[in-house]
């Protein structure tokens, strides 16, 4: 998933029972305003709104992390910070997005996945810190997005079809998945010599 869809998921997007992800919007700041900066659109593309299937592990990791901020509700109890979604329209009325405001109000009331432990939601800035770890303390370059790129390069080394790839990434074309998203490691170059190296061994033999 794109950072933006990750931390645009609320728990209604998350089908446990079924073991689905409903992607359908994507967050992203506008302003600094004290209520809040974060706001909910529509995903990159059409193609982008999409389904994925939650593995084994990712099942395990949300449910433990569902009793965890569970846990948390219950230990801030009315110090919990809480979110609703307050429509945004332009100037011909059509709505357009929605704004993520900290409120007790029950009227669009939005039940965020990943927010701080008193409920807190801070957007895709949540992530930054611990990259920020990640790059100076263990001298790995890295974002959050790129994750995507190990996800779609380890898929298609183990014999997944890249246009299966591309529907999971929410890629309209094929041709940005093979670009932007497939990486070619050492290993990877080291395996194609010899493979090339067996096949001229084989056809001397």
């Amino acid at each position: 998933m794109r950072t933006g869809e990750v931390f645009a998921l609320t728990w209604n997007d998350i089908d446990l029972d079924n073991r689905i992800i409903k992607i359908n919007k994507t967050v992203y700041a506008k302003d600094k305003e004290e209520i809040g900066r974060w706001y909910l659109g529509t995903t990159k593309t059409v193609e982008s709104q999409r389904e994925i299937y939650i593995c084994d592990t990712l099942y395990k990791i949300l449910l433990d992390y569902k009793k965890i901020q569970d846990n948390y509700k219950k230990q801030y109890s009315k110090n919990y910070k809480k979110h609703v979604l307050e429509e945004v329209k332009n100037k011909y009325g059509k709505l357009v997005e929605y704004k993520i405001v900290e409120s007790n109000s029950r009227h669009n009331k939005v039940d965020m996945v990943f927010t701080r432990k008193d409920g807190t939601y801070s957007g895709t800035d949540i992530v930054k810190y611990p990259f920020k770890i990640i790059h100076h303390e263990l001298g790995v370059k890295c974002r959050f997005y790129d994750l995507r790129g190990s996800f779609a390069t380890i898929s298609l080394r183990n014999g997944c079809e890249i246009k299966d790839i591309a529907e999971v990434l929410g890629n309209r074309r094929i041709e940005t998945t093979e670009k932007y998203y497939i990486r070619s490691t050492e290993v990877d170059k080291n395996e194609v010599i010899k493979l090339f190296e067996n096949s001229i061994r084989s056809n001397v033999n």
